[in-house]
């Protein structure tokens, strides 16, 4: 078995190459056994290699759903292991988000800022649009300079950027303010290229089948709000 130097080896190739050989190959216990080792072997030499702790720019787009529910599951890890959290929606905010409610139980280590008055589409008023996202942005940035603040979430703020409400440029420039362990969560379709650039994690959402689109399925108490 060949066992590349780290310098020669391809992790993410040697672990494809390992999965192909187990799915495609009928082996013996100990054919198996030898794979999956191998497998821990090259595993644990990417860990020994990782970089130990970086603050992320993390985005969901996409026009599947889960992209803020993808986010709000961060915010509870950071939330259980103690950690101060802000959360801004840009578009939401026409109602009261049930999150809010859930986070009040945690009102110690969360901020929350409704600060859109609904989708577009309801509020038809493009001016006030752009001034709500204008003030959203100005209050995500005391939250992304702030170093008490472990996680910032930005709500919708891709659907902001993709309207043209805020300039794509001031969002990268304030996002390089952040401290360096400081992690920020940007949600919403229609992400701009330049930041799916400058992200560290980013994760698209697919829509293969929708309630609403393809049974007219309003939305529901508990999965859409």
């Amino acid at each position: 078995m060949k066992n590349d130097t780290p310098e020669e080896l391809n992790p993410d190739k040697e672990i494809g190459r390992l999965i192909d050989e187990v799915m495609s190959s009928s082996l013996t216990d100990e054919q198996y056994r030898k794979k999956m080792q191998r497998r821990k072997e090259v595993q644990d030499l990417r860990i020994a290699q990782a970089v130990p702790e970086k603050g992320l720019i993390i985005v969901n787009t996409g026009n599947g759903k889960g992209k803020t529910t993808a986010a709000l599951g961060m915010v509870l890890r950071s939330l259980g292991h103690g950690y101060k959290v802000a959360i801004i929606q840009f578009i939401k905010g026409s109602w009261e988000p049930s999150e809010k409610r859930v986070f009040s139980y945690w009102e110690d280590q969360i901020e929350f800022h409704a600060m859109g008055e609904g989708f577009t589409w309801e509020t038809q008023d493009r001016d006030r649009d752009l001034d709500k996202a204008s003030a959203a942005w100005e209050k995500s940035l005391e939250y992304i300079r702030n170093p008490d603040f472990h996680l910032v979430l930005l709500d919708e703020i891709n659907i902001a950027l993709k309207m043209a409400y805020l300039p794509v440029e001031d969002v990268l420039a304030g996002l390089a303010q952040k401290p360096a362990n400081k992690h920020v969560i940007l949600t919403g379709r229609g992400a701009p290229a330049a930041l799916i650039e400058r992200a560290d994690l980013v994760t698209e959402m697919t829509l293969v089948k929708h309630p609403f689109r393809d049974q007219g399925v309003k939305a529901q108490p508990g999965i859409e709000y």
